[in-house]
């Protein structure tokens, strides 16, 4: 296999996109006082607030199947959904701003989006438990 080869630019995509949402989900499990936050947010859009628990499977599950590479393309489509939530929800009065650095204040959430769905569109590769 060449060192440059475009399943080891999967692998990299994957373990990033998905290693580093799950670090948001393995906090959401420790503190589980975050999924009434979200579930107020919901319920104030007029979503059932039952729909809180999907950060589990958002920011745990799909994250989990990313860097696995087990149906991976659908994990991406998973935490691209998990992504246009939280956006919705509780970034909308920040795509217009700019943090105290000069970044973008949706940037890391952008990261996400826009990582998740390069998941969806490129697959695993081969360097995975199943490549699709």
């Amino acid at each position: 296999m060449n060192i440059l080869d475009a399943n080891i630019g999967q692998l990299i995509l994957r373990l990033s996109v998905g290693g580093l949402m799950l670090f948001h989900g393995i906090a959401k499990v420790m503190h589980t006082g975050s999924l009434d936050f979200i579930a107020g947010m919901l319920t104030g859009y007029g979503l059932p607030s039952i729909l809180a628990y999907g950060v589990y499977i958002g920011e745990v599950v799909a994250p989990l199947m990313i860097i696995i590479g087990f149906k991976a393309r659908i994990g991406g489509l998973i935490v691209a959904i998990n992504m246009l939530f939280a956006l919705v929800l509780a970034h909308t009065g920040d795509f217009f701003s700019l943090s105290e650095h000069g970044g973008w204040m949706v940037e890391l959430q952008m990261f996400y989006l826009l990582s998740a769905i390069a998941v969806v569109f490129l697959g695993s590769g081969r360097i995975a438990i199943k490549p699709d």
